[in-house]
């Protein structure tokens, strides 16, 4: 297996993991192959593929992946215990997350421990993982929520023992873009020496926001799932990450974001959760026009109201007629039908469009579209 992160920040997806841990969600082996081919097609760095303490044919499956010899790492999530570091061994990978619980909230009510105890568990785990030559990152479960003294002992404990990043997870999804931004500034300045890697949930709506403030804030990998697949409400979103670190931040993370919308159906499918029309930036419609106003401009400029073309992510612009369209969209989408119609036909049409579109509440199809036309242009 090849080592190739091909960018200072890297993505790190979770798909084949967190995003099948989705209730409901199992992908086969053969799906997971093809995410995995397109993920590393794309340019992808690292890709979490699976949980082998989960049993033997969990196991075959990460072998079957690491046996395509990608470009992108292959990571396993693995708890703060030997066994399943000796499991990921057995399937093959070179590189575990191990993860452990640093909340207080965790560490007393699911673990029934208490600190001193979580970072015994960590050098044991993580002694064990390096000795066995492993690219290991710390996993801290519910960091959010931790106390950033103990996370900074924990940190220290994880530099001194050769690990090689610390995953700071907000797994409830609970913190705002500011808090995330803090919290991994001062781990950063803490323990500089240690690369830091942000996990993001969405039960608040924030997971792509606070990815982006972690990557802001220092942080150098990115947890990602396709369409934002995950626990609840789900991850970041990879293709929400990927084109908001590009528009939003300026900064390309070398993904070849043509096929974002190929990758996103195809996960949709294998998910059996089909992607919303309205879906940031690989919904079917999230370039469609309609309003009047709207329509013109981008007629006129695209870059009036289109953060980006759409062909960048595998999308085409779409004129809607309905209530709210102007004459311009409804001539660009004659035209586009092959008719022509004059100003003053057009007015007229527009009418009949808005009416009927208000009647039925829904915007025109192509043929009733055509069909309205030629009735007026017969009576014309």
């Amino acid at each position: 297996m090849k080592q190739d992160i091909r960018n200072p920040i890297v993505i790190d997806d979770t798909t084949l993991r967190d995003g099948e841990q989705t209730a409901g969600v199992v992908f086969t082996l053969e799906e997971k192959k093809r995410i995995a081919r397109m993920l590393d097609e794309m340019g992808v760095g690292e890709i979490e593929c699976g949980i082998p303490a989960m049993g033997k044919e969990e196991q075959k499956s990460v072998r079957a992946l690491v046996e395509m010899d990608l470009k992108a790492r292959l990571i396993t999530w693995n708890r703060a215990v030997v066994p399943d570091s000796q499991a990921s061994i057995d399937a093959g990978v070179t590189a575990v997350d191990v993860s452990l619980s640093v909340s207080d909230i965790h560490i007393r009510h699911k673990l029934r421990k208490d600190r001193t105890w979580v970072a015994e568990q960590l050098k044991t785990a993580l002694g064990f993982a390096k000795e066995h030559g492993l690219y290991v990152s710390v996993g801290g479960e519910d960091a959010s929520r931790a106390d950033l003294d103990f996370l900074t002992e924990l940190l220290e404990v994880a530099r001194a023992l050769g690990a090689d990043r610390f995953r700071f997870c907000d797994t409830l999804g609970i913190l705002d873009p500011f808090a995330t931004y803090e919290k991994i500034r001062t781990l950063r300045e803490r323990v500089p020496e240690l690369e830091l890697e942000v996990h993001t949930h969405n039960d608040l709506g924030m997971a792509t926001a606070n990815a982006i403030a972690g990557i802001k804030a220092g942080a150098t990998y990115v947890n990602t799932t396709v369409n934002g697949l995950g626990e609840r409400a789900g991850n970041a979103a990879l293709e929400e990450v990927v084109m908001a670190l590009k528009h939003a931040c300026g900064q390309d993370p070398g993904i070849a974001t043509g096929r974002l919308v190929e990758l996103s159906r195809l996960v949709g499918k294998a998910s059996c959760r089909p992607v919303p029309e309205w879906k940031a930036v690989v919904g079917e419609k999230v370039f469609s026009h309609e309003s009047g106003l709207h329509a013109d401009g981008v007629l006129k400029h695209p870059g009036n109201y289109e953060g980006f073309d759409p062909a960048e992510v595998g999308l085409s612009r779409h004129m809607v007629l309905g209530k709210h369209s102007g004459s311009h969209g409804l001539l660009y989408r004659l035209r586009q039908l092959g008719l022509e119609l004059d100003r003053l036909d057009a007015l007229d049409l527009l009418e009949k469009v808005r009416g009927i579109s208000q009647r039925n509440k829904r915007p025109l199809t192509d043929g009733e579209l055509l069909s309205l036309s030629r009735s007026a242009r017969r009576v014309a």
